[in-house]
Order: structure tokens, then sequence, then C-alpha cells
């Protein structure tokens, strides 16, 4: 499996720890290198979206994962299995940072990071409760995964005017969508290479292009070049899936000086 060379001291567990559903927002989890909770605006809004953030405190010197982290660690995930009314939560996430810790190159954060949290209620109208099963590295000189389980019953605080403000900002530092001058337009490449060249305002030394493994693909560091006033992002493909998917595309981010945007491309 892609994500078996972290390196472990050990699993934090909290699932005996967990309480009843109480508030909008969940307790602080704590492990050995910052807290977790889950927090929500509380009821959902008219299209049955109950919005809120995976709230990430590191202590100083510690990181965590971006949704493709590279070969050696753990990207956050939620398992909204056994909540009631829920039927999906999709993770959002901040513009990463490239890291490079001796033991491989990863993407992720090395600051406090709220992750936006995207609920889809089953029945808009009926009660909903949020039961989720959290998994996510952090790192300081070793990685830990942190697992737990975290409670939160939107309705009981729907008008919590702090916890709003929190997943609004939250919301706003995500990449904008792509733009014809700030993107990426996909060159030819080969079985074993993405080629893509990027558009951005500003300065092309701040830009780092970021491209998420899924549907079985694996992608090592991008290796970027200029020439003829062209910036170029050539990426290693290390695995790939037997056949070519012919739905969809893989995600990615661009990132500059002047801010960041987000999309799909092709699956090469």
């Amino acid at each position: 499996m892609r994500y078996m060379k972290i390196l472990v001291v050990g699993v934090v567990l909290g699932w005996a720890a967990s309480l009843p559903a109480e508030a909008s927002s969940s307790i602080w989890y704590n492990s050995e290198g910052g807290k977790v909770r889950l927090v929500t605006t509380g009821k959902p809004d008219e299209a049955g979206k109950i919005h809120g953030v995976l709230d990430i405190a590191l202590k100083p010197g510690w990181k965590t994962y971006w949704r493709d982290p590279g070969d050696a660690g753990v990207p956050p995930q939620l398992d909204i299995s056994g909540s009631t009314n829920i039927a999906d939560a999709q993770l959002s996430f901040p513009p990463p940072q490239r890291h490079d810790d001796g033991y491989g190159k990863w993407s992720g954060y090395d600051r406090p990071v709220s992750l936006p949290v995207t609920f889809t209620v089953s029945s808009p109208g009926q009660p909903a409760t949020i039961d989720a099963h959290v998994f996510l590295g952090i790192c300081e000189t070793i990685c830990i995964p942190v697992q737990t389980r975290l409670s939160v019953d939107p309705a009981s605080d729907p008008d919590n005017a702090t916890d709003a403000a929190l997943v609004k900002t939250a919301l706003a530092t995500l990449p904008s969508p792509a733009r014809p001058d700030f993107g990426i337009n996909v060159l030819p490449g080969d079985h074993e290479t993405l080629v893509v060249q990027a558009q951005s305002p500003g300065d092309p030394e701040s830009v780092d292009f970021f491209i998420a493994g899924e549907r079985d693909y694996m992608f090592g560091a991008p290796v970027r070049s200029q020439k003829d006033g062209k910036l170029v992002f050539t990426v290693p493909i290390l695995d790939r899936p037997s056949a070519t998917p012919t739905d969809g595309g893989l995600y990615y981010t661009l990132t500059s000086a002047e801010g960041s945007v987000d999309g799909l491309l092709p699956f090469p």
C-alpha cells in the first residue's frame, strides 16, 4: 500500500474516549503533536448541506498532510458511516506547502490548519447527527497516525457565531477555480510522465504545482523548468491503473505569491 512507508512509533487511539453528541462542535481530542476537533455551523442550509471544519491545532514543529502527501504520509480521512441522516462528507484542502524531511518529499502544512468539510443530509428536515471516525497523520521528526471519534449534534447549537466565523474563515483559504491566466495546460508526455505548463500572475519563481494521486495513480515530486518564458512541471508517474479511467479527472492545486487555484486535469 502506498502509505505504508510512514515511520510509526505508535497509534494514538480515541475511540473509548468518545462522548455522545451534545453540541454543534465536538470536544478537542489531544494527541502528542497537537489536538483535533470537528466544528460545524449548525443547521443545514437550503441545499441540505452542513458546513464545518476539521480543526487541527498543531504544536510548534509538528506538521500534517495534504490530500496527497506523497509516498511517506497519511492523508486526513473521515468515516461518517456511523452517523444518523448523513449521506456524505467531503473534505476540502487549503493550498499546501512542499516539505522534505530527509525521508521523503511530501505536501502538507507546518502550522495549525482548518480543513473545510461539507456534510450532505440524507433527508432534509429530519434530525441529523455526525459520528465521525477521524484518521490523520502528524509529524515532527517521526510520524504518528492519529485515530479518534468525534461526535456532533448540529441542531443543538444552530446559531453559534464563533463556530460560523471559524468555518467562514476556513472556506476563504481554499483555492479559487483555475482561469486562463492562472492555471495549467497539459503538454504531451508519455506513459511514465505527466507534463504541464503553468500560467500565473506575478513572480514565476513562487509558483508550485501539486497533483493528487487518485484512482490508483501515484506521482513523484514535480520537476520545474523554464524555457522561452514558459514554466513547465514534469511529474513522474510512479504507478497507474491498468486501464485509464474515462470519467472525471485528477485534482490539482497551483500556488504562487498571488494566491492559489485548483481544478481537474485529464487522466494521463
